[in-house]
């Protein structure tokens, strides 16, 4: 018998997932509302969490004053509430009832008709989950990923399952070596990949973000060379009330990635800080994201 199924860690991740499954058969937007609520509970409560998003919002958009810097965090956690309780269709919801709520806009079906490996370059707005949807109910190619492993065995296991639950796709842990990644890679899936959160400086330099110094990975670039990868752009967001999702497929760099990965890092970053300045509160803020520092520099949080 497995014992460690029946600590209360174990017991508490099989009740949420419990309550995600049944959140699955309301409306969308009553779990729009429901997300938003609980967003402005975990504003409230997660104090640590919300001293991260106000550093990052005023280190990255200075000319906010005080008032909409606040404005804009409180914002950012109404819409990250609905994106955890929104995983409750992601996870659970008919491939049907997805395929309506996910709007996909741009070419698709690049990934099918390409002779080259694809990469998608997917930075983390809040809706990157539904981004990942859309891979797997919108074009034929299989998909391989990366995520980190959660400490919680119950909901890293329920993680792993509702992101490949179509039966056409696999992801490989972070912590893991890379070897498996491009094996699959070569096998012809496309990859989709999360380049903008910072893992420390292996395989990373320290680029302008928002013009001040972040640990940015070079392996998108560096893979994406190596395996003569076309790289496309997406983005995800989450639409008000119950409308659903947008995920905008855009146009491939022809000019990415060149022989210099560090400089295709910054540009990858400028591409980054424009879509956030689209849509701000949307941007993950709550994550580290200029937790390594340059040498001699003080911490941010």
């Amino acid at each position: 018998m497995n014992r460690t199924a029946f600590t209360p860690a174990a017991l508490g991740a099989r009740a949420l997932l419990a309550f995600l499954w049944l959140l699955q058969w309301l409306p969308l937007p009553v779990l729009a509302a429901l997300g938003r609520a609980l967003g402005a509970l975990l504003h409230r409560v997660g104090r640590s969490r919300r001293r991260v998003a106000v550093a990052n919002v005023a280190l990255c958009l200075p000319e906010l004053d005080a008032a909409a810097r606040a404005a804009l965090v409180r914002e950012h956690f109404r819409w990250l509430g609905r994106s955890i309780i929104e995983r409750a269709l992601l996870w659970y919801a008919p491939r049907r009832r997805l395929e309506r709520l996910v709007h996909v806009e741009g070419d698709v079906g690049l990934a099918d008709r390409s002779e080259r490996p694809v990469m998608w370059l997917v930075p983390h707005f809040l809706a990157l989950d539904v981004a990942g949807v859309a891979t797997q109910l919108f074009q034929g190619r299989r998909v391989c990923s990366i995520y980190s492993a959660q400490s919680n065995a119950v909901l890293d296991a329920a993680m792993k399952r509702g992101r490949i639950r179509f039966g056409n796709a696999e992801i490989f842990s972070r912590q893991e070596s890379a070897l498996p990644l491009v094996r699959a890679i070569k096998r012809g899936q496309a990859f989709f990949n999360l380049p903008d959160m910072d893992f420390g400086l292996r395989d990373a330099a320290f680029v302008p973000f928002f013009g001040h110094p972040a640990a940015t990975l070079l392996a998108p670039s560096r893979l994406a060379r190596s395996l003569g990868m076309v790289v496309q752009p997406v983005v995800a967001e989450l639409l008000p009330g119950g409308q659903g999702w947008r995920v905008r497929f855009l146009d491939p760099w022809t000019d990415w990635p060149t022989d210099d990965a560090e400089a295709d890092a910054a540009r990858m970053n400028r591409w980054i800080e424009g879509e956030i300045r689209r849509n701000p509160a949307q941007y993950l803020w709550v994550h580290k994201r200029f937790k390594t520092r340059p040498p001699g520099a003080p911490p941010l949080y």
